[in-house]
Formats: C-alpha cells, structure tokens, sequence
C-alpha cells in the first residue's frame, strides 16, 4: 500500500512524461484486453446450442433457435428453485427488481434529501443554489413525460385555469 515512506519522487519533468506515457501504453493495452474478451464473451454468448431437454423447453416457448444465454439463464432459474439463494438473486439483479419495499427507498430519499440541508446548513448555502443547478439539468435533459406535456394545450389551459383561481381565490381576502 502506498504511503509517504515508500513513495518515490519523480526526479524530473522528462522522467514524469516518459512514465506517464508507459502508464498510458499500459492502460490501453489492458482496455483492448478486456473489449476483446467483452467482444469474445457476446459472439459466444449468442451462439446456437442444443442441450438435451433443456433446448427443447426454451425453444417452445421462444419458438427460435436456443443460445449460450439462454441455457445460462435457464439453468440459473434451476438453481434458484433448488433453493440457491445467490442464483435467486442474480435473476433479480438481471430482471431489475430489489429486495427493498418502497417505503425502505423513500425512507432513504428522505434521510438523504435531509443530509444535503444538513450539510448546505453547514456551509451556509441555503439560497437553494443546488436545486437551481437541478432544474437546470433537468431542463437540458427533460424527461419523456416533460417532453409528452411539452404541447399539450389541455394540461397548459387547465394550469392557467387554476392559477386564475388561486388569484381570485387571495384577491378576495
């Protein structure tokens, strides 16, 4: 582990450059390694097989040719009915589904949401900076139900709407 003691110095600019650059080699060599073992993965994955009985299964019920993948996944649902709880959970990892209820993830958005006040209140930025930046983003970045309500007119008339009323509504008292 490196710490203060066994930490060499570079002695000179030329001698960081010619490091940096054999880090560099290095590391990209290693990226081109693991994007071809990636790519070797895939093209094997996607491969035909015929396994006895359980090509049989998966091909009625995709009615096509039966890969890699799909004896893998089919094995892994074995498992998991033979009470091999890690195989249970990589299906559910896969699939996209977590142990946590809902309440457990709002708790958690609720603790963190009070952290970040906590530490803003620390740091004195209590003008809502951090949630101007956020709508910023959200605004480069909209998201699909942004975009869908982006020219509906019904939606926009019904929020006029209402504004008017909240108005009406204050106007009074």
């Amino acid at each position: 582990m490196a710490n203060e003691y066994n930490l060499k110095p570079v002695r000179s600019e030329r001698e960081a450059r010619e490091l940096g650059r054999k880090g560099g080699k290095k590391s990209g060599e290693a990226r081109r390694r693991k994007a071809a073992l990636r790519d070797t993965m895939n093209r094997l994955l996607t491969m035909q097989v015929n396994v006895e009985g359980l090509s049989d299964v998966i091909r009625a019920d995709s009615g096509g040719d039966t890969t890699y993948e799909d004896v893998i996944t089919m094995a892994m649902i074995q498992q998991a009915m033979m009470g091999d709880v890690k195989a249970y959970q990589a299906i559910m990892k896969v699939v996209g589904q977590t142990e946590r209820s809902e309440e457990d993830l709002e708790e958690q958005r609720i603790r963190t949401d009070r952290a970040k006040r906590a530490r803003d209140q620390e740091l004195g930025d209590t003008d809502g900076q951090n949630e101007n930046i956020g709508d910023f983003l959200k605004a480069i970045k909209p998201s699909q139900e942004d975009l869908n309500n982006l020219f509906d007119t019904e939606a926009e008339e019904q929020e006029n709407e209402d504004d008017a009323e909240k108005a009406e509504e204050t106007d009074e008292i």
